[in-house]
């Protein structure tokens, strides 16, 4: 047996076993008082509900695929995507159901201190951050392994593995991101417009919508979205890996690779300490420092001593190559934060503009979005050439896994986020001391430029995971006999790339409408009750709370399906009527616009957000002037860019290349 398989399945046990020490660690810590625990629990039961609910809808889709790919392609198949499907759905419900019992006890330690506060909240994240990483890990060595032992070839298998993340990814991702925004923008709108009432005042109907919201989109959401995309970005490395080195015994390297990084995640939350300047990023920049430095320095010895044999590739090259997609997750973290931190230039134009009213703010606001996008495709696209360079597509492959590799600690970053957000809806919503929201608030304002990092680092890795799928594409069609060409004098490929170049506006649009379909909704009910349950405002009773989460969970499952279901149907039906050029095309398009829309969406309104907040901290008139007002409607237009469209781009990329790399075979 493969020494790299058994390493790879040690790493994402070991790690689950964490992971429950911390769970253990985290439900044993204290929920205060009664009015705490009550609003905690009435987030935790609607996101069960939701959860529940958006699974069904998903399962019936997935059992059509599952009897599809077994008709198609065999029960191999079939098992693989079954088993996708099912861990990135367990990854995401673990993780959220922890979030939604952090938050009320990361409410209660801020009583204590920023420290005590951020020690939960990163906890609670890292349980999320390293399932999601560990299930991904131990997925691909289990399927390796029971293939290997069965003596079948992996690579089938391991596709349909990454098809069923990639399902449950677009799912979790646009339905969750749909429910969050429709449910905040809604809530925004009547309580903070209409009625002049704070953020997670309790007497607005939609407020337990909106932190519920929190969880299904930043935390279960964004789970299933990196989870898809550590599968498919290894599976896509080892396929090619297969094509490019056939008979190769370390064609698995990708998997050592996560091995390795994830014990670093583990030490990495370690790191994750305040420091005496109080700087609550530092503290989560130390812990993503801590796991990259484990990484480069364990990867580099066992390569040492252990070197895959690659033809062609010098240990050199391949370490190299390993080091870019490192310095690529740097960069990111780096150009993100410029963008979008609430203290950053570009943000404090955009709050600026927004003493000259709403519309200033709203031209602010998409022209950050849109100027954002050089820095990270420049990063990119060096990181492509030298990767090339240096090892060939293998190279460029190699450097895709190392970003992903650091999923673990990234995740847990980023689901730090939601946690924060919700403590301070409790804090607010129970009525604590000034002092405990101003600790929450800090956090969460971190937290929005944390899960800006997050999606950026996600939509690059999937830009390198994309162009390593679409090689494989090539390379699969070669190995079945066809020697297609892609060439813009084809007519064929053209028009397969300009389908494909609209596929993300669509996506996009669809999502966005969603959302307003939502939130209009939620404003029609919120705005009934005002007016039908006497007293609310003057907090003598008591909004309906459960209805608002029901009007937008059926909102939000009613609209997800048709948009997530584009990249499945569109690419089978341009590769069975015009061919396999015009797909090849159709990939190249969705790729180069998506990754631009995608980062100019998560970028603007992350910027966006971040302006309002730093109106909010008496800047430029403070809450309630005209700038803060002209800040409020801004950010509701970036809720559906951040949240819902621009992320759920990053699956839908991959989902449309998966699902060509399946269809290839019947294209010759």
């Amino acid at each position: 047996m493969d020494t790299i398989i058994l390493i790879s399945l040690a790493a994402s046990l070991v790690t689950l076993l964490y992971c429950a020490f911390l769970i253990k660690n985290i439900l044993s810590l204290p929920t205060g008082e009664a009015k705490m625990q009550e609003i905690a629990k009435a987030i935790a039961e609607g996101a069960s509900a939701y959860m529940g609910r958006q699974y069904k809808t998903v399962a019936a889709v997935a059992l059509v695929l599952i009897a599809i790919l077994t008709l198609a392609l065999g029960v191999g198949y079939a098992l693989g995507f079954a088993l996708g499907a099912t861990a990135s759905a367990v990854a995401g419900f673990t993780g959220m159901m922890v979030a939604v019992r952090a938050n009320v006890r990361t409410t209660q330690a801020a009583k204590k201190g920023l420290a005590e506060a951020l020690q939960v909240a990163f906890q609670g994240g890292a349980v999320t951050g390293l399932m999601v990483a560990s299930l991904a890990l131990f997925s691909l060595s289990i399927v390796v392994l029971v293939s290997t032992l069965l003596s079948v070839n992996p690579t089938g298998p391991l596709v349909a593995l990454g098809f069923g993340g990639s399902l449950i990814s677009v799912f979790a991702r646009l339905g969750g991101g749909i429910y969050t925004k429709g449910a905040d923008v809604g809530t925004d709108m009547v309580g903070k417009i209409e009625k002049g009432i704070p953020e997670d005042d309790p007497r607005n109907p939609g407020v337990i919508a909106d932190l519920v919201g929190d969880n299904v989109g930043d935390d279960a959401g964004m789970a299933a979205d990196l989870f898809e995309t550590y599968v498919v970005t290894t599976v896509s490395a080892i396929l090619l890996g297969s094509l490019l080195f056939p008979a190769n015994s370390t064609i698995m390297f990708p998997l050592l690779i996560g091995a390795i990084a994830l014990i670093g995640s583990v030490v990495g939350t370690f790191f994750v300490k305040l420091p005496k300047s109080n700087r609550i990023m530092a503290a989560l920049y130390q812990g993503l420092a801590g796991a990259a430095a484990f990484a480069v320095v364990g990867l580099g010895a066992v390569i040492a001593y252990y070197p895959p044999r690659l033809p062609g590739i010098t240990y050199t090259q391949l370490f190299t190559t390993f080091l870019i997609g490192m310095i690529v997750t740097v960069g990111m973290v780096v150009i993100t934060e410029y963008f979008t931190g609430k203290n950053s230039k570009p943000v404090k134009h955009v709050s600026e503009a927004s003493l000259s009213g709403h519309g200033t703010n709203i031209i602010a606001g998409l022209a950050l979005s849109m100027k954002s996008t050089l820095a990270p495709i420049l990063l990119i696209a060096a990181a492509i050439l030298v990767s090339y360079n240096m090892a060939g597509l293998y190279g460029i492959a190699i450097a895709a896994v190392s970003m992903l590799s650091l999923t673990g600690i990234i995740v847990a970053i980023d689901a730090f986020g939601p946690i924060t957000d919700n403590a301070g809806g409790i804090a607010e919503m129970s009525g604590q001391k000034q002092s405990v929201r101003e600790i929450t608030d800090s956090l969460d304002a971190v937290g929005n430029t944390t899960k800006a990092v997050t999606k950026a680092y996600a939509i690059a890795s999937a830009g390198l995971a994309a162009l390593v799928l679409f090689a494989a594409y090539v390379q699969e069609l070669g190995r079945a006999g066809s020697d297609v060409t892609f060439s813009l004098a084809d007519p064929q490929v053209l028009v397969g790339l300009l389908i494909g170049a609209s596929l993300p506006y669509l996506f996009a649009g669809l999502a966005i409408e969603a959302v307003g379909t939502a939130g209009t909704a939620i404003v029609v009910e919120i705005r009934r009750q005002f007016k039908e349950i006497k007293g609310i405002m003057k907090g003598t009773a008591r909004p309906d709370y459960a209805r608002c989460v029901d009007i937008v969970t059926q909102a939000a499952l009613r609209q997800m399906v048709v948009p997530a279901l584009l990249p499945v149907v569109v690419p089978i039906a341009v590769g069975l009527l015009l061919g396999s050029r015009a797909l090849g095309g159709l990939l190249i398009g969705v790729i180069v616009t998506g990754l631009f829309v995608a980062i100019s969406m998560t970028t603007g309104g992350a910027a966006w957000d971040n302006a309002k907040k730093y109106i909010e901290d008496g800047n430029f008139g403070g809450k309630g002037s005209v700038a803060h007002l002209a800040a409020v409607t801004g950010d509701t237009v970036g809720d559906p860019y951040k949240d819902t469209a621009g992320p759920a781009i990053n699956p839908m990329i991959k989902v449309a290349n998966v699902v060509a790399l399946l269809l290839a075979p019947f294209l010759i």
